[in-house]
């Protein structure tokens, strides 16, 4: 997420009201999660763990809860509680914005798009020519959406990443200032959910095609031409790449990626990066062909016990 100006380390640790580590008027461009910071942006991190990684990724400015050794080129921000102030940082360049009525006056909607009643359209929302929206879906803020795009009734853009932080008395989210993007020719069934990336966009490739009650979580990509059938759930931060099939009822696991043309059969838990042009089924995941060979012998095991004894 990019701010509308550049400010400085003064004005952002100013505004969090932190320490900083750093020359005054360091830039500051914006602010990322890790996996798709940029030089000039701020990420945080609060636990040891993911100090090193924070501090040697691309990210020029570091929101830490301990004063550590400033890499050369990078600025730190000093904070007591990194997830907190990051909130603090989304809700203050990405407020939160009341709607009014069902189509905000910033929308933007192309020649020849049919919008069917009692749909929302969020505010800044860019849809292209040519698309139908059905009844009943609901667009939220900032999503933009491509030509020739089909989106069934029900179906959500742009809902919260499913994100929290444990605290003793419950759980903090991590507040999501980031967007919705679908490409052209996509298609999109009813009752589906695409949550908005915390701080990127969550992207749906040009002419894929997603089926009834389907999940896409917060900043995943998918690729270009893919197949997703129903009741699959996908996991945030999950890079699908093109042509890539996914049958029904199929988990992920955050964080991985299904390499192109990859074939994932249905009920099968992805729980590891894949690679493309193979099918694969079962759980844990396992190439489809070895996984029906092991359930084949497994039905051999009466007859084996039987000769044993």
């Amino acid at each position: 997420m990019k701010f509308p100006k550049v400010y400085s380390l003064q004005d952002i640790a100013n505004l969090l009201q932190c320490e900083f580590v750093g020359d005054a008027l360091f830039p500051v461009y914006g602010m990322n999660e890790i996996h798709v910071v940029e030089s000039g942006d701020i990420v945080f991190v609060d636990h040891p763990k993911y100090y090193d990684k924070a501090l040697q990724s691309a990210a020029t400015i570091v929101l830490i809860n301990k004063k550590v050794d400033c890499p050369e080129g990078k600025a730190l921000l000093i904070s007591d509680d990194p997830f907190r102030d990051f909130n603090v940082l989304t809700k203050h360049f990405k407020p939160f914005v009341q709607a009014n009525v069902s189509i905000s006056a910033s929308a933007k909607i192309g020649k020849g798009t049919i919008i069917q009643p009692n749909s929302f359209i969020g505010n800044n929302v860019v849809i292209g020519e040519n698309c139908l929206i059905h009844a009943n879906v609901a667009i939220y803020d900032h999503t933009i959406i491509g030509n020739n795009v089909i989106i069934h009734a029900g179906t959500v853009l742009g809902a919260d990443a499913f994100y929290y932080k444990k605290r003793p008395d419950g759980f903090d989210q991590l507040i999501s200032g980031g967007r919705v993007v679908i490409k052209d020719n996509v298609g999109i069934g009813a009752l589906c959910t695409i949550d908005k990336g915390v701080t990127g966009d969550t992207t749906i490739g040009e002419g894929t095609k997603i089926d009834n009650q389907v999940h896409v979580g917060h900043d995943t990509v998918i690729g270009k031409k893919c197949l997703i059938a129903s009741q699959t759930g996908i996991a945030g931060c999950v890079i699908i790449e093109d042509e890539v099939t996914i049958w029904g009822q199929v988990g992920t696991t955050s964080g991985i990626t299904i390499g192109a043309n990859a074939v994932i059969l249905g009920q099968t838990g992805v729980t590891k990066s894949v690679d493309g042009g193979k099918s694969y089924f079962g759980t844990p995941i396992e190439e489809s062909r070895e996984k029906l060979k092991q359930l084949a012998n497994i039905k051999k095991i009466p007859e084996i016990l039987k000769k044993l004894k």
